[in-house]
């Protein structure tokens, strides 16, 4: 009826010891107690008294026992069924700890096959995607030698775009050659990738433009704010988010596109013709953005004047470009962007600005270097007091290095049209 005792060479066999004062926990014990009916021994005890008893009970004990044989049996079997029965429940939990294990280990086995498998796997797609890089580049450098190779002789007359000015659309009185759309749009890749590793995120170029938010908001009758340059359309949607309506030109067709799918009103076209096409008086605002930087000499002044009359009164112009004040800048930051004309001052700016009605104007300097960057300073509080005067004008020469070479990166020229 029971299942064989593991491990029973390793056991000793029971013994009735085993029950009396502490009983065993010992499960196929108490089978080996049910199953023999092995009845418990009348204990002894000493004296006379004690042998008396003892004797008594095994006079009484077939007395009592013959007439509870029937009802012993019962609880008998009754203690084996339910051993049996614990002792297939134990066996089956043992049965179970192994399938758990063994899922276990399966499992285990399995993840780290799929791992070593995907780590293979994308290993392959990295290699893949490494090749397609160096193909795409190799076949834009060798787009870029033989566009050079066509265009030799060839004047561009091209601005540059993106944040800035974007190439000038070519004229309308002649269509554009296949050569010329291929040129295009190979400039327009390779000014993309410019401002993609140093222009900076969207989030930082938001978060420089919302200084502005205030010289645009409650723009009279809610008239709209032309953006020239808009690239990739960080102002654009600045606005949006603020309830500002505005538009944006850019002579850039994947600028563009990249606007249009934001859901940013903007068109391709040269920001000068688009100027000089809006009615007079009819936007609240214009803002541009490191677009003046490339512009060519005389240009700016034509820029400002036809902002001006596009402006109703009280509209605003915004303007900002890199701070040649700063040496830093001027002779070093500013170069990156191949594309660069020149540097404006913002003293002449702002002359351009008076001349042309704007009134009044304010400059605004933006973008600190930050103390890791600048030079360092003395700490007077630990040189000793007869050194202090000489520290103090070491630290006056110090400031006014520092302002020369490094100062502010950008500076914003703000105009407002008299009402």
């Amino acid at each position: 009826m029971a299942a064989s005792e593991p491990g029973t060479s390793e056991r000793r066999a029971p013994r009735l010891d085993d029950f009396l004062g502490e009983p065993t926990r010992d499960i196929f014990d108490w089978r080996w107690l049910w199953e023999g009916d092995h009845p418990f021994p009348i204990r002894s005890h000493r004296g006379v008294l004690g042998r008396l008893v003892v004797a008594l009970k095994r006079l009484l004990r077939p007395l009592v026992k013959v007439p509870q044989n029937d009802l012993w049996e019962r609880q008998r079997i009754f203690n084996l069924i339910l051993l049996e029965h614990l002792h297939r429940i134990d066996a089956a939990r043992e049965i179970h700890q192994r399938r758990i294990e063994y899922l276990e280990s399966l499992n285990s086995e399995g993840i780290q096959e799929i791992m070593r498998h995907n780590d293979a796997l994308f290993a392959r797609v990295d290699q893949k995607l490494d090749r397609h890089r160096r193909e795409a580049r190799d076949l834009l450098g060798s787009l870029g030698a033989a566009l050079a190779v066509v265009q030799q002789g060839v004047g561009e007359g091209l601005v540059p775009s993106g944040a800035g000015a974007s190439p000038a659309p070519p004229s309308t009185s002649a269509p554009e050659t296949a050569v010329e759309t291929i040129a295009r749009a190979h400039e327009e890749h390779g000014y993309f990738e410019l401002e993609r590793r140093y222009r900076g995120t969207e989030g930082e170029i938001r978060e420089r433009i919302s200084r502005y938010l205030p010289y645009l908001q409650g723009l009279p009758d809610g008239t709209p704010v032309l953006d020239l340059g808009c690239g990739r359309g960080e102002s654009l949607a600045l606005l949006r988010d603020h309830g500002i309506a505005g538009r944006g030109v850019d002579s850039s067709a994947r600028m563009v596109q990249l606007c249009r799918e934001r859901g940013l009103t903007t068109e391709v076209g040269d920001l000068f013709e688009v100027l000089a096409g809006t009615p007079e008086a009819s936007l609240g605002g214009v803002v541009s953005f490191h677009v003046i930087e490339h512009l060519p000499a005389g240009a700016l002044d034509r820029l400002v004047r036809l902002a001006y009359r596009a402006l109703r009164p009280g509209g605003v112009l915004i303007l900002e470009t890199p701070n040649p004040l700063s040496v830093v800048v001027a002779a070093r930051n500013f170069w990156l962007d191949p594309t660069h004309v020149r540097p404006v001052h913002p003293e002449s700016l702002r002359l351009m600005y008076e001349l042309a009605g704007f009134d009044p104007v304010e400059r605004l300097d933006l973008r600190p270097f930050s103390d890791a960057d600048r030079l360092p300073e003395i700490d007077l509080a630990e040189l000793p007091p007869e050194q202090h005067p000489l520290a103090d004008k070491v630290n006056r020469l110090r400031d006014r290095l520092d302002e020369l070479l490094f100062g502010f990166q950008d500076f914003g020229m703000v105009g407002r049209k008299p009402g």
